[in-house]
């Protein structure tokens, strides 16, 4: 209707040109003369005529070739009217699989994104919320499938698409398959923080805790944990390194290992009794109990004595005598008691034996110190008074067990 419109206005305004020349010239006698000739041919008018038909055709002229370029950029207008219309249709379509994936209809948000994927300006969601929906109904092959046609569909989505894979995998409990993946997108982004952050759950769920302490230099510099988490982290890390040392037997690999161990991560409270704990294990008791000893001379900590009590010592009278020592501040303590008392057994004070399991008991009873006891006196041969102690442990264990059910 536009182009319409402008013709007329430019073909009245030809033709309003015209008059005002034609208007102009008849002022004149002479109206002019044009001579066009063309080999045998000529043509001859006045160059009023001339003028006007100039004029009007130039104008015809032009709106010939207006027309044509018109009627040749119609087929491409078609083409893209069509795209158009499908760009649009992918939209709805987009969203009405978005919808029904958030639904769990899983099969129709398939069959709809993956028919409008080709058409649509942004492939990539199409294809990896349909791999989502068939890894939600467990259509595994589907789900790869959807996942190639995104690399395919979408160049330079190796990272994105790598994670999506990778989470649906660990969905799945494939862990083996989302750290292939994981590790191939750390070769081509070692900082990237999803990537690690992903890297970090697989290998906790493996339980490769060597790989999650090789992995936290980078935790740390790419900020993919806080301060305080990253810390954790490092605690749990070398909680674990130093549990599995010590269930493997090795007293030098534990050693090796605290080592290793950063000093703020040392005085992280739990550590140094799981060292202690992990060289007692190891039957390397007697080379940490000097420390341990000064360990607790620092900081009274409950754990630590009893494994203290634990040590297997080179020198148990020498134990014993260090131990007796924190009798002055901590005298009425029920569990430095026992433990005087396991030690003065290792020694074969009989006497003493009895005396500070005896006060133990009566400050706190506990199953441990009756069945210390109990042994003591079983192998002195007072069977009697040893069944009485198994007895009197047996009722506070299942006490504390029906306690403890009751409180659940």
């Amino acid at each position: 209707m536009k182009n319409f419109i402008f013709f007329l206005i430019t073909l009245l305004t030809a033709v309003i040109f015209a008059f005002f020349v034609h208007d102009w010239m008849s002022q004149y006698d002479d109206p002019g003369y044009v001579l066009i000739g063309i080999g045998h041919w000529s043509l001859e008018t006045s160059l009023l005529v001339f003028l006007i038909g100039l004029i009007l055709g130039f104008a015809l002229l032009y709106f010939l070739f207006r027309g044509l370029g018109w009627l040749l950029r119609i087929p491409g207008k078609m083409r893209n009217r069509g795209k158009s219309v499908k760009f649009d249709r992918s939209q709805e379509a987009l969203i009405s699989g978005l919808v029904d994936a958030a639904e769990g209809n899983w099969e129709r948000a398939e069959s709809t994104l993956i028919k409008h994927a080709s058409n649509s300006g942004a492939p990539l969601i199409h294809y990896l919320t349909a791999a989502r929906a068939a890894n939600s109904r467990n259509a595994m092959d589907k789900r790869d499938e959807y996942l190639q046609q995104a690399i395919q569909g979408a160049p330079g989505s190796e990272v994105a698409v790598g994670l999506t894979q990778a989470e649906l995998h660990l969905s799945q409990d494939q862990f083996d398959k989302a750290l292939e993946t994981l590790t191939k997108l750390q070769t081509m982004d070692s900082t990237h923080a999803s990537v690690l952050k992903m890297l970090h759950q697989t290998y906790k769920q493996l339980g490769d805790w060597k790989a999650i302490r090789k992995l936290l230099p980078d935790l740390h510099a790419n900020k993919v944990f806080i301060e305080a988490d990253i810390k954790l982290l490092e605690v749990d890390a070398f909680s674990e390194l130093l549990k599995q040392a010590a269930e493997l037997g090795d007293a030098k690999e534990v050693q090796a290992l605290w080592k290793q161990i950063p000093d703020h991560v040392k005085v992280m409270p739990g550590i140094p009794a799981i060292y202690y704990a992990a060289m007692i294990e190891a039957n390397a008791g007697a080379k940490i109990e000097k420390d341990l000893a000064a360990s607790l001379n620092k900081r009274w900590d409950m754990t630590l004595l009893s494994l203290f009590g634990s040590v297997q010592s080179i020198d148990f009278r020498g134990q014993l005598e260090m131990a007796e020592k924190w009798l002055l501040k901590h005298g009425e303590d029920a569990i430095l008691l026992r433990v005087l008392g396991k030690i003065s057994v290792k020694c074969g004070f009989s006497e003493k034996a009895k005396k500070y399991l005896a006060k133990s008991i009566s400050l706190e009873p506990t199953v441990e110190a009756y069945r210390v006891l109990g042994n003591f006196l079983a192998e002195e041969g007072d069977q009697a008074r040893a069944s009485e102690c198994y007895k009197l442990g047996l009722e506070l264990a299942s006490s504390q067990v029906i306690s403890d059910v009751s409180a659940m």
